[in-house]
C-alpha cells in the first residue's frame, strides 16, 4: 500500500464535467503567487488548450514557477506559436517518454502516465480523469465526455504536493531541503473531511489501487456504485463483486453505452453474464462516453481518480486516485451517480443479453484470458526505460526522443 496516510480536516469539492473543473482550475492558477505543477495525460491545442496556455503565461509572467509534466503519447507535439511564449516566460515543459511516429503511427502505446493532477503554491489541488482538451465542455456535443474531478483543500495537499515533486528533477541551485517548499501555513483545518492519496507506479506501487477496491468491496455492508469507463478487471476485482453482491450488498455498475472506442463495449460485454449471474446490476450510460473513474461504498468511503479498471491501468499506466472517509461527500457522489442511473442509463437485463452457445462462451474465455494478460505477455518483450523530455524548443521534443537532458530522471517508471 502506499506509505502516506489517512489525513484529518479536509475540504474537498466534487467537481463534475470540464464546465466545472475548468473554471476552478483557471482561478486557482490566477491566484497563484509561487509555484504550480501541473500533470496530464491530454493536453490539446484546441480552445480549451490555449485558455490553459493564457492562465499559465500569465502566471509565469507574475513570476511563479510553473512545471508541466505530459504525455507524449496522449498530448501532441506542440506547434511553435503555442509553446514558444511558455518556454521563453520560463514555464517547464517535460514530455513522459516521447516517441517518434513509424509509417504516421505512435509507438509509444504502453506503460503511459496517465495521471491528472494540478497542484497551486501547496495549497489547493485537483485530482480526477478530466484532461484538458474541449471534448470535457458539455458544449462539444455527442462525444463530450461525462467525467469527474476533485478540487481539495487541508493536509492531503501537503501529500499530493510532495509526490509531483518527488517526480521532478531536482533544481541544483537550490538547496534540497528547500526544493519546492512553501511558507507555513495557517493550521487551522479547512474541512472535516479524512481523505487518502495513493498512486500507481510500476516499482513499488503496482497494485495499490486495485487493493483498495478490493479491501471496498470487502468490507462493504449496504450498497457499492462503480463507475468506470473502461471497464475491464482482473478475476480478483470480479470476484469480490460477485462475492459482495452474495453477501447481499447492493453492487452497481455503471459503463460506456456510447463508447468512444468501440473495443471498450466488447470487452465489457464479455463479462455480462458472469456479472449478472452473481446479482451485480449493471448499467449503461447513454446520452455520451462516459470518462469517468469513480466509486462508493456505503455512506462514508468514495474515490475518485484517474484510473480505469482494466489492464493498462491497473498493470501498466502511472495513475492517481484519492480516497475519501466522508458521508458529506459520499451523500453528494451517490446522488450523482443515482441521478445517472435513473435518467440516463439503461439497466442491463439478462434475458435480453445474446444467447449464450458453446462456441461464444469459448470464445469469451479465450478472448478474456488475453486481453487480462496482455500486460504480462508484453512484459516478455524487450522494454525500454522512459524517460522525460524538456522543452528547450518545440523541435527539441521529437529530435530527443526518449533521451533526457542532465539531470532529468525517470518517472515511477
Amino acid at each position: 500500500m502506499t506509505k502516506n496516510g489517512w489525513r484529518d480536516g479536509n475540504r474537498i469539492v466534487l467537481l463534475e464535467n470540464g464546465d466545472t473543473f475548468f473554471p476552478a482550475v483557471f482561478c486557482a492558477i490566477k491566484g497563484a503567487r509561487s509555484r504550480i505543477i501541473l500533470e496530464t495525460f491530454i493536453w490539446f491545442e484546441d480552445s480549451l488548450g490555449w485558455r490553459l496556455r493564457e492562465a499559465l503565461l500569465s502566471a509565469a509572467r507574475r513570476g511563479v514557477r510553473i512545471e508541466c509534466l505530459l504525455d507524449g503519447y496522449g498530448t501532441p507535439k506542440f506547434s511553435d506559436a503555442f509553446a514558444g511564449d511558455l518556454v521563453a516566460a520560463g514555464v517547464v515543459l517535460r514530455f513522459y517518454d516521447p516517441r517518434r511516429r513509424i509509417f504516421g503511427m505512435r509507438t509509444n502505446v504502453f506503460r503511459r502516465m496517465h495521471r491528472k493532477i494540478v497542484v497551486v503554491d501547496e495549497n489547493v489541488a485537483f485530482v480526477g480523469g478530466i484532461n484538458f482538451s474541449d471534448e470535457h465542455m458539455l458544449n462539444y456535443g455527442p462525444q463530450a465526455k461525462q467525467d469527474y474531478a476533485l478540487r481539495l483543500e487541508g493536509p492531503i495537499v501537503e501529500d499530493i504536493s510532495l509526490y509531483v515533486e518527488s517526480n521532478l528533477p531536482r533544481r541544483e541551485d537550490v538547496p534540497r531541503w528547500r526544493q519546492g517548499r512553501q511558507p507555513p501555513r495557517d493550521n487551522t483545518p479547512p474541512g472535516d473531511a479524512q481523505a487518502l492519496f495513493v498512486w500507481r507506479d510500476n516499482n513499488e506501487h503496482r497494485a495499490d489501487i486495485e487493493r483498495y477496491y478490493l479491501r471496498m468491496l470487502a468490507n462493504a455492508r449496504r450498497e457499492v456504485i462503480i463507475a468506470n469507463a473502461y471497464f475491464f478487471p482482473g478475476y480478483r476485482l470480479l470476484h469480490a463483486m460477485r462475492n459482495a453482491a452474495r453477501r447481499g450488498v447492493r453492487v452497481k455498475l455503471i459503463v460506456q453505452g456510447e463508447p468512444d472506442m468501440p473495443i471498450v463495449k466488447v470487452g465489457a460485454r464479455l463479462l455480462y453474464h458472469y456479472l449478472l449471474k452473481g446479482g451485480v446490476s449493471i448499467y449503461e450510460y447513454q446520452p455520451r462516453p462516459l470518462h469517468g473513474k469513480v466509486a462508493l461504498m456505503d455512506d462514508r468511503w468514495a474515490t475518485v481518480g484517474s484510473s480505469n479498471l482494466d489492464p493498462l491501468s491497473l498493470s501498466l499506466n502511472l495513475e492517481a486516485n484519492v480516497i475519501i472517509n466522508s458521508r458529506q461527500f459520499n451523500q453528494q457522489l451517490r446522488d450523482n451517480l443515482d441521478r445517472l442511473i435513473r435518467c440516463d442509463c439503461h439497466q442491463i437485463d439478462e434475458a435480453n443479453l445474446p444467447r449464450r452457445t458453446w462456441w461464444k462462451i469459448g470464445f469469451s474465455v479465450l478472448a478474456f484470458h488475453f486481453l487480462r494478460h496482455f500486460p504480462a505477455i508484453l512484459g516478455w518483450l524487450p522494454a525500454h526505460t522512459p524517460h522525460m523530455t524538456v522543452v528547450s524548443t518545440v523541435q527539441s521534443a521529437l529530435e530527443t526522443g526518449d533521451r533526457t537532458r542532465p539531470g532529468d530522471s525517470e518517472v515511477n517508471s
